[in-house]
């Protein structure tokens, strides 16, 4: 089938967030807070549940979840914690305990006759976020186990470094068992500060991630952007290089991220396609890499 809509603009969905409280008596581990974005319209739709980045609120990501939503998808992105430190096991099991509640608590978060479809789900998440559903997804963390399986994953330039590691240092040595988005930014490695590390440092970041993905996996990278420009404006940001405004940046990760979870959640794969094979025309950033592996 044919896409209908321009990936990159808000979709035909009108889409609403809203900020929900998990049970009160819910099971360990699970989130109290979830952010939740969905089609306010009537119908069933796919699910994917986005992770946020190290030390960030889940509600910086407004704009991009409900650009996300508005194409007909229910977005779920639990606060996995107030304060972290440099081990994310209990972000992994956080994000476990959130798949899980999705057979049990999400529908009655929505509104009335909108229902996920469980059996397309997604993980997807930014920064140390992006590590977290890696090492989810490839099963890392032993008491760490999602209820449901994955038909997609998606890294919004991640950054690996802390306990326990993703990264193997092997060419496709990591296989979630689902196919691989890498979204990686071109300032995200540049220092911002001489005294401290870059946001998204060589060795850990998008590059490598992809390097070891396993096909199918895909990897496009936004050149003249930094590691936090796909969040709301008006979250401030000291430590990162950025680009001139973060709206296109947005626009662009919302729409590659509809575009794969199309392709692999409704197997319409047109906006995909058109994305790695004809960037340049459609797409509303510069983009310095577009590769893909394929089976």
């Amino acid at each position: 089938m044919a896409a209908q809509d321009d990936v990159f603009a808000q979709g035909k969905y009108k889409a609403v967030v809203a900020e929900v409280m998990a049970d009160t008596h819910r099971p360990s581990h699970l989130p109290e807070l979830l952010l939740v974005a969905h089609p306010s319209e009537e119908g069933q739709y796919p699910a994917m549940v986005f992770l946020h980045g190290f030390s960030l609120v889940n509600c910086m990501y407004r704009e991009l979840l409900l650009h996300v939503a508005s194409h007909g998808f229910i977005v779920v992105a639990p606060q996995l914690y107030i304060i972290a430190g440099f081990d994310a096991t209990e972000e992994i099991k956080a994000a476990a305990a959130t798949v899980n509640w999705l057979l049990t608590g999400l529908e009655a978060k929505l509104q009335k006759g909108v229902q996920p479809d469980l059996t397309r789900l997604a993980l997807a998440g930014h920064s140390r976020g992006g590590k977290v559903a890696f090492a989810l997804s490839l099963g890392l963390v032993p008491e760490a186990k999602a209820a449901l399986p994955f038909s997609a994953l998606l890294g919004i330039d991640p950054v690996d470094g802390t306990s326990p590691p993703v990264l193997t240092k092997v060419t496709d040595s990591l296989d979630p068992k689902a196919p691989g988005l890498v979204v990686g930014t071109g300032l995200g490695s540049v220092k911002k500060d001489p005294l401290l590390p870059p946001c998204a440092p060589e060795g850990v970041n998008h590059e490598e991630f992809y390097k070891e993905l396993v096909a199918p996996a895909f990897h496009a990278v936004a050149r003249d952007y930094g590691h936090m420009d796909m969040l709301d404006d008006k979250v401030i940001d000291v430590l990162c290089v950025s680009g001139n405004s973060r709206e296109p940046m947005r626009r662009f990760v919302g729409g590659i991220m509809v575009a794969f979870l199309k392709a692999y959640l409704m197997l319409d794969s047109d906006d995909l396609n058109k994305i790695f094979e004809m960037h340049n025309q459609v797409s509303p950033v510069v983009l310095s890499t577009v590769e893909s592996k394929k089976n």
